[in-house]
């Protein structure tokens, strides 16, 4: 039991540190560990029911009926990984963002493959579905992000959007935060300083928007279980543009050609200049061989997902 409760922490560590990541999904994530449909079965269990057995104080029938022992060791695993990976990655990103990027890229690419692989028969609908999820993933990578908000309600509405696209494999809730202007603010400034005027109102929009889209999920991934995995490989190709290693960051000009700068004096990011490398240096080699270990590190997690499956069904 407590293996299994190590490996579920585990695997939210992972979803956790995909949260973090802008351009990763940690609904990806959750999908290629065998997570995605146990975890928002649990999560649209907390309805009228649950808290009936809560005021009434049936707690262990409460615990069972949500599935709690799991929401807790993945969710332990989810809050863990963005405390500790919050001041690690904003070094990472600082100093080396190719790398960082590349390892990604790697990941993403191999997730498609993984993840498209589980549709069980290719229709016209399952065709136009992916079509779908590629071509609206691709345009959200090319959206300009907007000017950062510290208002209550836009930092809920934060919430709200983020942990919905959180759990949705394919689009990346951190890069939905940069889209809103609030990626820096909610996960780089407010989780290193613990500020919780900003926390809380993410986190309030986040549980609210975890529960109620969570029914909506699990009754669209039961009734049209192969196009909407094809919807969802379609936007885990389509996030691909958002990793792209090479890019320069372009900020906001005014009509002098002068770079606009917020109130706390920081640049506002107007979007990303995607290129190929120009000469095949050390550090495009590096970026490569990231590319694989990504590969390789979702090869590898799924040959021990099935390894797992295997001896359940024995």
């Amino acid at each position: 039991m407590m293996k299994e409760y190590l490996s579920l922490f585990l695997k939210g560590v992972g979803i956790g540190a995909a949260n973090v990541i802008p351009g990763v999904s940690g609904g990806t994530i959750a999908l290629i560990t065998g997570v995605f449909e146990k975890l928002i079965d649990s999560l649209k269990s907390f309805n009228f029911h649950a808290l009936s057995l809560l005021v009434k104080g049936k707690f262990k029938e409460f615990a069972s009926y949500v599935n709690l022992d799991f929401l807790v060791a993945v969710f332990a695993g989810v809050v863990v990984s963005i405390l500790s990976l919050a001041k690690i990655l904003e070094f990472l990103f600082g100093n080396y963002p190719v790398y960082v990027w590349a390892y990604f890229f790697g990941l993403i690419i191999a997730s498609v493959y993984f993840v498209g692989k589980t549709i069980n028969k290719i229709t016209i609908a399952v065709v136009i579905s992916f079509i779908i999820g590629t071509v609206v993933a691709l345009s959200i990578s090319f959206l300009s992000p907007a000017s950062r908000d510290e208002g209550t309600l836009y930092l809920f509405v934060c919430g709200i959007v983020a942990v919905c696209s959180m759990i949705l494999p394919g689009l990346s809730g951190s890069f939905v935060l940069i889209l809103m202007g609030n990626y820096e603010l909610i996960f780089i400034e407010a989780v290193n300083e613990m500020n919780l005027s900003v926390l809380l109102p993410v986190g309030v929009g986040a549980a609210f928007g975890l529960v109620a889209f969570s029914h909506v999920l699990s009754w669209i991934f039961k009734k049209y279980k192969e196009s909407t995995l094809a919807v969802l490989t379609g936007f885990i190709l389509g996030s691909l543009g958002m990793l792209w290693p090479w890019k320069n960051v372009v900020y906001r000009t005014n009509s002098m050609g002068e770079i606009v700068t917020k109130t706390d004096g920081s640049k506002i990011i107007e979007g990303y200049e995607r290129f190929l490398p120009h000469t095949l240096n050390p550090e495009v080699f590096i970026a490569i061989l990231l590319m694989i270990i990504g590969v390789l590190t979702i090869a590898f997690m799924e040959k021990l997902a099935l390894k797992k499956n295997t001896g359940q069904e024995k």
